[in-house]
């Protein structure tokens, strides 16, 4: 029987990760876990979600790169969660230094809390199970176990690693120790994991306490430990933010918490978990979690199928026919499309890796890039020009600023702005428009209680968004 779990159960969110696998769809300023891939909701909002009715779990501590810090607040805010914190990565590391971040950050007030480690960006269809799961682990942590979720194959999947259990634990229902970690296998290898029984996904969840990993991970990769405690020391405060020291976390070795701790430690259990989980990692993983249609199609958006099987066809914006086709992936957005054989999904990041070598930006960002304020999408641009649609939200407003290089034009489309220019402060409705010259000092605001949305035509010789000289800003951005 599994013992009542009296230590505090804290979720740690990692939000971190680029998920160039499903490209064009997830970009770096919009990676996947922001994304409504298999629900409404984005990943990030259903795994914050997933934690309510979970007995002896408080509020999540967050781990974000810093550039998505106010695409997390507003996805959490949107989905009614108020996070314990939020910590903030310089660069990536890997999910190591991010974990033993957040377990020197919950160890200031109690090291003897249980850590609930969660990607932001799985798929657990069975939350019911996902809790039982939970409570199995948190008691094992609370024992002094570093546990990891095992979760029992569905088929003999090439695209995860596997754990081989070991003996069970007595006293623990569905509990063994760890025998070992197997890489991602070939088919064959994967089909006689299946035959020999004992083998499980490597789900990449874990449970333990803060104390328990920070003397594992100080044991066994010391460089790691070290660094992220004084990232942590040197972390200063940044709206509601927590942001880690820079420079200590830059120079923190890059691992995985597998590699550095789980694979060396002597305290690693697993939990045998049947959840219906995918780490939607590629098109391929939404195909099989997909509905289908009769010929095993699944599509999203404005799509129409004609005499095709086991093809993903995703429309973001408009609308896509295919005809006479086989294990296709098909993903439309408003600037690039993606082909591939859905046999090939895995190798999407080459095209990222393409795009990238190239200077390309459209694995960047998507041509509506999010700011604090609203956003801003791309209309048309050219020699000298480039016309922008604003959003700026109620009660929100651009920083004060002035740009070297280009002058702009502003017409309202809907809603009241407040424009500051040079000292001087005017309120325009809709159909009505200013000029911003270059070199003025200028501010937009929308002072209702309804989204403002203007078009901004810039002209000039540089129209990069690096042509930015901020004077003021409510949201502290250099």
């Amino acid at each position: 029987m599994t013992a009542a779990v009296h230590k505090p159960l804290v979720p740690v969110i990692l939000s971190g990760g680029s998920g160039s696998r499903l490209w064009p769809m997830s970009r770096r300023l919009l990676p996947k876990q922001f994304l409504p891939l298999v629900t409404e909701r984005s990943l990030l909002q259903d795994t914050a979600l997933r934690l309510e009715g979970l007995k002896d779990a408080g509020a999540p501590v967050v781990v974000a790169n810093h550039e998505h810090r106010f695409i997390v607040s507003e996805q959490l805010r949107e989905a009614g969660v108020a996070p314990r914190a939020t910590l903030l990565e310089p660069v990536g590391r890997n999910t190591a230094p991010a974990i033993a971040a957040a377990a020197a950050f919950v160890a200031r007030e109690d090291p003897e809390a249980v850590l609930l480690v969660l990607p932001s960006d799985h798929l657990i269809g069975d939350v019911p199970a996902f809790h039982r799961a939970v409570l199995r682990a948190a008691a094992l942590a609370a024992e002094g176990h570093l546990v990891t979720f095992g979760i029992a194959p569905e088929g003999p999947a090439t695209g995860y690693g596997y754990i081989q259990a070991g003996a069970p634990i007595a006293g623990q229902k569905d509990a063994y120790r760890i025998r070992r970690f197997v890489e991602k296998p070939a088919l064959r290898r994967a089909k006689s994991f299946l035959a020999k029984g004992g083998y499980l996904w490597n789900s990449g969840m874990f449970a333990f306490t803060a104390s328990a990993l920070l003397e594992e991970i100080a044991a066994h990769r010391p460089a790691i430990a070290a660094a992220a405690a004084k990232a942590l020391e040197g972390a200063a405060s940044d709206l509601d933010f927590l942001r880690l020291e820079a420079k200590s976390f830059a120079d923190c070795p890059s691992d995985s918490i597998d590699y550095a701790v789980m694979e060396k430690t002597a305290r690693g259990a697993v939990v045998r978990a049947k959840m219906r989980w995918s780490d939607v990692g590629s098109w391929g993983a939404l195909w099989e979690i997909g509905r289908k249609d009769r010929a095993k199609n699944v599509a999203r958006g404005d799509v129409w199928l004609h005499d095709a099987a086991g093809c993903y066809v995703r429309a973001d914006g408009r609308h896509v026919s295919v005809l006479g086709a086989r294990d296709l992936v098909v993903v439309e957005t408003d600037d690039a499309v993606l082909v591939a054989a859905r046999s090939r999904a895995q190798e999407v990041k080459e095209v990222v890796a393409k795009l990238e070598g190239q200077r390309r930006t459209e694995h960047v960002s998507h041509t509506r890039v999010y700011r604090p304020w609203g956003y801003y999408e791309s209309v048309d641009a050219g020699s000298r020009f480039h016309v922008k649609r604003l959003m700026v939200k109620p009660g929100h407003a651009l920083s004060l600023q002035r740009h070297r290089k280009r002058a702009e034009h502003w017409v309202v489309v809907s809603g009241v702005a407040r424009v500051t220019r040079d000292g001087e402060t005017l309120e325009l409705q809709e159909n009505q428009s200013t000029f911003i010259p270059l070199g003025t000092t200028h501010r937009l605001e929308n002072p209702g209680t309804e989204p403002l949305f203007i078009v901004e035509v810039q002209s000039g010789s540089y129209l990069g968004e690096d042509d930015i000289e901020r004077f003021d800003d409510r949201y502290n951005r250099s």
